[in-house]
């Protein structure tokens, strides 16, 4: 099979295509024929060199893909060679063959292409158990999200309408403005707005923070947070060292500060995420009570070069997918 890998860390330019042996499934995994990839920000920052990687994992990047199941392992139960499905990987997602643990493999909601369902793991797997899954954050209650229109905003603006949650969006330009507004969120664009001054314009403060953007907004947060808020932090674009926050805030605002990553859970904890979607969300998404994912471009394999690039410039709305 033919895999994307990369020489060392660096600009997209080390990216390259090499010929690699099919693997095969271990006793708990299926070996999925892959049709789509997603291109997230882990990628970008493990080709930087950025993420840390967890132990025992492939050093081919990935995390999500939908596809056509080949083989199962000897403990696999709930799937069927030739079965159509999108997964969460712990890597490996950027090659022709793709193994996975069976726990984070879930069927295609129904009414869902492979290029839609390969949109859906990565980031409904994040927001899900960040925000809603222990009902972290419950009807009638108030979101901001920053980085509105990327694929883990998209996700927390469509679940959280869904579920009767008022939301606001810090976003970077009149285009994005319109996008987060059609998924029923107040617009903020942060290149000439202050976001706290704009939310104040419709409420006091909000009840939870979905942070992607990390120390040169903490601050902010914790200003704009009601008491008893919660700051959901996953991500750290603009830096991940939060100088002179006052922290006073954060008891006498009884806040809740969590924050997580994704690919170091166990496959366990993985699992019973996917079994939550499953049984919480699919339906949701089946029924279209939670919008289709936004695809912003879908790029052949061998292009991955210019797919990186365009995450790297960060002007893309929605989802990047590799298509094999």
């Amino acid at each position: 099979m033919q895999q994307i890998n990369m020489r060392e860390a660096g600009d997209p330019s080390v990216l390259f295509i090499e010929h690699a042996r099919i693997p095969q499934p271990k006793a708990d995994e299926l070996l999925v024929r892959v049709a789509f990839a997603g291109v997230n920000r882990p990628d970008i920052m493990q080709r930087q060199g950025l993420y840390p990687m967890p132990k025992d994992v492939t050093p081919i990047m990935g995390l999500e893909l939908s596809g056509e199941v080949m083989a199962l392992g000897k403990e696999v139960k709930n799937f069927n060679i030739g079965d159509l499905v999108c997964a969460l990987t712990d890597g490996g997602a950027y090659a022709e063959y793709c193994v996975v643990k069976a726990g984070q493999v879930l069927p295609l909601p129904k009414g869902y292409t492979l290029q839609e369902a390969a949109m859906l793991p990565e980031t409904f797997f994040t927001v899900w158990a960040n925000l809603f899954m222990q009902q972290q954050m419950k009807p009638g209650e108030s979101l901001l999200v920053h980085g509105g229109t990327s694929g883990i905003g998209i996700t927390a603006l469509a679940i959280a309408k869904s579920l009767g949650i008022t939301t606001f969006a810090t976003v970077g330009n009149a285009e994005k403005c319109g996008v987060v507004a059609q998924l029923g969120a107040i617009a903020i664009n942060y290149k000439t707005e202050n976001f706290v001054e704009r939310i104040r314009q419709y409420q006091t403060g909000v009840d939870g923070v979905l942070d992607l953007v990390g120390a040169s907004y903490f601050a902010q947060n914790l200003d704009i947070l009601n008491k008893d808020g919660r700051i959901f932090l996953i991500g750290f674009m603009g830096r991940h060292i939060a100088e002179q926050v006052d922290l006073l805030n954060i008891a006498v605002k009884r806040t809740t500060l969590t924050g997580s990553t994704m690919r170091g859970r166990t496959a366990e904890e993985k699992a019973v995420i996917a079994q939550s979607l499953l049984e919480n969300v699919w339906d949701k998404l089946a029924k279209g009570e939670i919008t289709k994912p936004i695809l912003h471009k879908c790029y052949d394999f061998r292009e991955v070069t210019q797919a990186h690039r365009e995450m790297d410039k960060g002007t893309h709305i929605g989802k990047i997918l590799l298509a094999f």
